[in-house]
């Protein structure tokens, strides 16, 4: 329609200073009449290919973000690396038919899909080592919402300061006077549950206490709590998901919270609760997280960026009103 070459169209669309003068303004008019005329718009994937970047970074979930019994746990996530994206003038592409089944990224055509991004953000609460020993060993760029390990090589991540928001919790216990502190945590080997505990061992070591931790299993909650108050336990931090259950069961035994037993939470729960609590513990900088996961991507792709490939976010320390001093032992139920 203009009557000039695919060049001309190129650097009227993508050339500056000198090479778009070269064109003419008569010709760049002709041309971007035609743009006009015939609705055209470049395509990213061309684009990519010619120049070696489509400003498109991929969000790979390792699973679905949006079932009802996630509640509004990703939102936080996604919300800030869309803010984030629209800041830097990139889009986002949400990854949602490669679930991780029983090989991950690592098989088949899995991870050349993801390369049609130019980076990628991971998250979920679940991974593969072998999918980040591959990802770094091809050198794409990307990172973990997350603390996370790879068998080799250093993962990027944006992480939660589980470590540091754990022992200032402990150390608020401590202060009230409570010397017999329990961490009841899932312990299956996750990175986050590793530095939850390594903050409570840090606050317990430095007041000169025993560690105590229990582990629920199988057994019912309210086992849980006959548990904590046969070790003399007057306090126990708590994982987010338990800690509203095992509050309800010590209510159940006629227990009072705090009055006879201190619970802390670390964290957010992954479900909102029916009944609101004003919880002592701390609160997860999700959002925060994913605007620093993104930021982390894109460092990789400037040259010459110092963004550092691994951080930690601090957690809002929150001071409800489930702890309080403890009772005296006579005072006990």
């Amino acid at each position: 329609m203009a009557g000039v070459s695919q060049t001309t169209v190129s650097l009227v669309l993508n050339g500056t200073g000198s090479r778009q003068r070269r064109v003419g303004e008569e010709v760049a008019n002709r041309v971007l009449r035609a743009i006009e005329v015939t609705g055209y718009a470049a395509n990213p994937v061309a684009q990519s290919l010619a120049g070696g970047r489509s400003s498109i970074v991929g969000v790979y979930t390792y699973e679905p973000v949006f079932p009802a019994s996630a509640g509004n746990f990703y939102h936080p996530f996604l919300e800030g690396m869309e803010t984030e994206a629209q800041r830097l003038g990139i889009d986002l592409l949400l990854f949602t038919s490669m679930g991780e089944g029983e090989t991950g990224l690592v098989s088949g055509t899995r991870l050349r899909r993801l390369q049609v991004a130019d980076g990628c953000v991971l998250l979920g609460r679940h991974s593969r080592p072998e999918d980040l020993d591959e990802l770094l060993r091809q050198d794409f760029p990307f990172a973990f919402v997350g603390r996370r390990a790879a068998h080799r090589g250093t993962v990027p991540f944006a992480a939660a300061a589980y470590a540091d928001a754990t022992e200032a919790v402990v150390r608020r216990l401590l202060d009230l006077g409570h010397r017999r502190v329990a961490l009841v945590n899932g312990f299956t080997g996750h990175e986050s549950v590793e530095d939850r505990a390594r903050g409570y061992r840090r606050a317990m070591a430095s007041a000169g206490r025993q560690p105590v931790t229990f582990d629920l299993g199988d057994n019912p909650v309210g086992d849980l709590v006959d548990a904590l108050l046969a070790s003399d336990m007057t306090a126990a931090v708590v994982s987010a998901d338990l800690a509203a259950p095992l509050r309800l069961a010590a209510l159940d035994r006629g227990l009072e919270v705090p009055g006879d037993l201190s619970i802390a939470r670390l964290g957010d729960p992954e479900t909102p609760e029916p009944v609101p609590v004003d919880w002592t513990g701390f609160l997860i900088p999700r959002r925060e997280m994913g605007v620093r996961a993104l930021q982390i991507v894109m460092g990789q792709l400037t040259p010459g960026d110092d963004t550092e490939l691994q951080t930690y976010i601090p957690c809002t320390v929150v001071d409800g009103t489930t702890v309080a001093p403890p009772q005296p032992a006579a005072g006990r139920r």
